[in-house]
C-alpha cells in the first residue's frame, strides 16, 4: 500500500501560475493528471498485528484535583500518557501538547515515568516529582495527582519575576489554540 501525498513544490508553483517542467521536478507525475503526487510505501497493521508486539503496558491512576475525579487506564510504554487517556475518552488538563507549558503538570505519588521532552518544567522540579503528561511515557505502574497550572508555573518561573505572579492572557491563549 502507498500513502499518496500532493507535491507541495508543484502545487505552490501552480498557484503562482509559473510554467513548470513536470518531468524534471516530479518524476511521479502521471500523464493527464492535474497534480503531482509522491507515493510513500507504508505498512498497514491490523489490530491483531498490534497485539503481537511485546510493548509492556502499565496501569496509570490520575487523581484530577480540579474535577474531583480519579481516572484509571492502561498505557503502553511507547505512548504518551495524555494521548492514551484521550484515546480512551478520558479528559485531562492540557494545552500545548509539546511539553512546553504547565497545563498537564502532575506530581508523581508512586511509580516512574520517562519524559525526555518535558521542557516546561526544570530538572529541579522533575527531581521533586513533577511531570508532564503530554510528553510522559510510563515505565512502571504510576499514580499521579494533577497540579494547579499557575502554581507549577510559579514554581518554575516565579523567582525570575520579582513583582509577583504573572497575569494570564486568556485571549492570547485562545488565539494560540485556534492556530492548531
Amino acid at each position: 500500500m502507498a500513502l499518496i501525498l500532493p507535491c507541495t513544490f508543484c502545487t505552490s508553483l501552480q498557484r503562482q501560475n509559473f510554467p513548470i517542467n513536470r518531468r524534471r521536478y516530479s518524476p511521479n507525475f502521471r500523464r493527464g493528471a492535474t497534480r503531482c503526487e509522491f507515493r510513500i510505501p507504508v505498512e498497514v497493521s491490523t489490530p491483531s498485528d498490534r497485539g503481537s508486539l511485546d510493548v509492556p503496558s502499565h496501569k496509570v491512576t490520575v487523581h484530577d484535583r480540579q474535577r474531583g475525579v480519579v481516572h484509571e487506564f492502561e498505557v503502553p510504554e511507547d505512548q504518551y500518557i495524555l494521548h492514551s487517556a484521550e484515546s480512551q475518552n478520558i479528559t485531562l488538563p492540557s494545552a500545548c501538547r509539546h511539553g512546553c507549558c504547565t497545563s498537564c503538570a502532575v506530581r508523581v505519588k508512586s511509580g516512574e515515568l520517562r519524559q525526555p521532552q518535558a521542557l516546561g518544567i526544570s530538572a529541579e522540579l522533575k527531581s521533586q516529582g513533577y511531570a508532564l503528561l503530554c510528553v510522559g511515557f510510563p515505565t512502571s505502574d504510576l499514580e499521579v495527582e494533577t497540579q494547579d497550572e499557575d502554581e507549577v508555573y510559579w514554581l518554575q518561573f516565579g523567582r525570575y519575576f520579582a513583582r509577583g505572579p504573572i497575569e494570564r492572557d486568556d485571549y492570547a491563549l485562545e488565539l494560540a489554540m485556534g492556530d492548531e
